[in-house]
């Protein structure tokens, strides 16, 4: 039986619990139930997460588990002396320790993520470079395992670190049962990005939205600005200044994010050569789409493709 224990706290994110049905699902899928989970705070008893709604839990005391899961927050919060002195004790006692979320935070204030790598929730990437410099972030995955330690991004991407738990104690098999019980991907690769670019640049008319959605079917285009604004029915120059105003960024320079993306999503899934990426995804030359990874995501396409392949090989 592998014991886990899930540390909730007061005002924690109740969808971070979401963890737990990934550990449901893999016992109804398999001939006798694998996993038993016990929630913990400092003091037992109800505890009120973050919408109010109150869940039981048993104090943290000396009882030993597997694996120990500390839940995020809609905020980063300091644990107390009491939270930080039991996830201390469960990575020298524990088989995995891990977080979701704001989580990393907790795990961070412990000292238990000097010179790792991990991820956080990605609206408080800065903040953890800027109070736990040791930590070598990568503030785009959506889950990161070094070692016995593993942290996840946003509340939903718990779901993502419980398959990938699941998947290293019962094999894939089991992990893509569950995740199509759950309706969910099995899975998304660590370190595919936590957000989209057409979900950043969400503009507020369906106007500019069409034109994004337009460049995004369209890549292999030139998409200049003459070509966006002809599909949106609006004059090139008034097309420019409407589509900064509602997005932030020159047409140039969101197309240059959607084609990254694309090519970036190729990449991790595909092994076609980087020169054939390039032309689908409308950079057209290697070099000219190097630059744009560099730009934004500080790695030219081959280092990503050998970390996603190194990757692949652990599962």
């Amino acid at each position: 039986m592998i014991r886990v224990g899930v540390v909730i706290y007061p005002g924690f994110q109740l969808l971070t619990l979401a963890v737990i049905s990934v550990f449901e699902y893999a016992n109804m899928s398999l001939d006798k139930p694998l996993y038993e989970h016990t929630l913990l705070s400092e003091h037992g008893g109800p505890v009120a997460s973050s919408c109010g709604v109150e869940v039981g839990s048993v104090p943290f005391g000396n009882a030993r588990y597997d694996t120990v899961l500390v839940v995020g927050d809609t905020v980063v919060t300091v644990g107390t002396p009491g939270l930080l002195g039991f996830l201390r004790k469960s990575a020298r006692r524990s088989r995995r320790l891990g977080a979701a979320c704001t989580g990393a935070f907790n795990l961070a204030q412990a000292g238990l993520l000097d010179g790792k790598r991990a991820t956080t929730h990605w609206a408080h990437a800065l903040k953890m470079r800027r109070d736990h410099p040791e930590v070598r972030l990568e503030e785009d995955s959506i889950f990161v395992q070094d070692g016995s330690v593993w942290t996840s991004a946003g509340a939903t991407a718990c779901i993502d670190l419980g398959l990938a738990l699941v998947e290293e104690d019962c094999g894939a098999d089991i992990a893509k049962f569950v995740a199509k019980r759950m309706v969910v991907y099995h899975r998304r690769t660590g370190g595919q990005s936590q957000h989209s670019a057409l979900l950043e640049l969400l503009p507020r008319t369906d106007r500019i939205q069409k034109a994004l959605t337009y460049a995004k079917s369209h890549l292999t285009n030139e998409l200049s600005v003459e070509e966006l604004a002809e599909a949106v029915h609006l004059s090139p120059r008034q097309f420019g200044r409407v589509f900064r105003e509602e997005t932030g960024q020159t047409p140039a320079k969101a197309i240059e994010r959607l084609r990254t993306e694309a090519a970036r999503l190729m990449i991790e899934s595909q092994l076609l050569p980087i020169e054939t990426v390039a032309r689908d995804t409308g950079f057209g030359d290697p070099d000219r789409m190097r630059r744009a990874f560099l730009r934004a995501y500080g790695q030219p396409p081959q280092v990503i493709r050998r970390a996603n392949r190194s990757e692949a090989r652990h599962d």
